[in-house]
């Protein structure tokens, strides 16, 4: 982030490390609340996950309000909340998997074998997709419904089901897909030569940048498409300036690193299951789906295999609200392995025979 972003706050007329700065600030501010999350139990989550559904509606209804929401590059995604704008989708995502996990708790059996309690979910997606198409932000859309069908499908819901479902899926966002900005991009996709200087301007900036880090990379600090040539450096197309900067070992490295991290929580979430916590083990599931899914998106953009989409790259783009609720998210789950790790421990006491006793 301090590579990527020294020519954009110097072009704003700010400090070279004014992003850095504010980068750490908000790691700082997402390490410390996940770590007070370690006091709340996961019991606490349950609890509240039904209200979720509606306040999940009206946090991203919130953005549409005028003089509420904040627009930067013509989409409404933010509030402002004092020196900070948050992008509340963020917010939201968390919502929708504590929301959905509650759900699945309570009517995993009836998910598995009837098409209506398999179609709410889809349902409760679709209309925060239609939502979110308004502000416009059809990436987090997309990445929100993922989540929702790859939670249904964890929890067992017959493959037909989910078939007929997506089936119905594809119609909307093919629709969505109609806009002439939106058909552009996907165009320009999947020829941005053909078009380098508009509409496939930052794709092929972003793998002009990935072409040039080669195996070992130019060295950090050292990249020259962050220079105004790549729009979003810091943000969206932060990956291609790591590609540059770091090469394909570096490129390697960071995806070894989300594998490990995404495969570490799916495996607390199975964990979960098997200690009769189907709650804690959905929340964690959902959170896996998240940041693994975001982070393949992010990735397949900077590289050219997805169509060009606003989304960051959980745990290392600029951007203050990805990384609190990221940093949240990510404290959830260790409060999860906690609670685990502290009754098999109780467990364990219990079992254990009294001094003296004959076995």
């Amino acid at each position: 982030v301090g590579s990527a972003s020294i020519a954009v706050a110097e072009g704003l007329g700010a400090s070279p490390y004014h992003y850095l700065i504010r980068h750490l600030v908000f790691i700082t501010a997402g390490v410390a609340l996940a770590l007070s999350l370690k006091v709340i139990p996961i019991a606490f989550l349950e609890r509240i996950s039904r209200p979720m559904l509606a306040l999940s509606v009206l946090v991203l209804l919130l953005v549409l309000i005028p003089g509420v929401g904040h627009t930067v590059n013509g989409s409404t995604r933010w509030i402002r909340l004092g020196f900070v704008n948050f992008q509340v989708v963020e917010a939201v995502k968390l919502m929708v998997i504590i929301y959905l996990a509650g759900y699945l708790a309570r009517k995993v059996e009836f998910v598995q074998s009837r098409f209506f309690d398999t179609l709410k979910p889809l349902m409760f997606a679709g209309l925060l997709s239609a939502i979110l198409l308004i502000q416009p932000d059809m990436g987090s859309a997309a990445v929100i419904t993922a989540i929702v069908a790859g939670m249904v499908w964890l929890a067992g819901a017959a493959w037909r089901h989910i078939f007929v479902l997506g089936m119905l899926t594809l119609p909307a966002f093919a629709f969505a897909a109609m806009e002439p900005y939106r058909l552009r991009r996907i165009v320009s996709f999947m020829d941005p030569w053909a078009d380098p200087y508009a509409s496939g301007f930052q794709l092929t900036q972003a793998l002009i940048a990935v072409g040039r880090g080669e195996l070992f990379g130019v060295g950090i600090g050292a990249s020259i498409q962050k220079l105004f040539y790549l729009p979003e450096a810091h943000t969206d197309f932060i990956f291609a300036v790591l590609a540059e900067e770091f090469g394909l070992l570096g490129v390697i490295a960071v995806l070894a690193l989300f594998l490990l991290l995404v495969t570490r929580i799916m495996i607390i979430g199975i964990m979960a299951h098997r200690n009769d916590k189907p709650f804690a083990g959905f929340v964690a599931y959902g959170i896996g789906l998240w940041l693994g899914l975001q982070a393949i998106v992010s990735v397949g953009v900077n590289l050219g295999v997805l169509p060009t989409k606003g989304l960051t790259l959980p745990l290392i783009s600029s951007g203050g609200s990805s990384m609190l609720m990221t940093l949240v998210a990510i404290g959830i789950v260790l409060r999860i392995k906690y609670e685990m790790d502290r009754d098999n421990v109780v467990y364990t006491r219990k079992k254990k025979p009294a001094q003296g006793a004959v076995e």
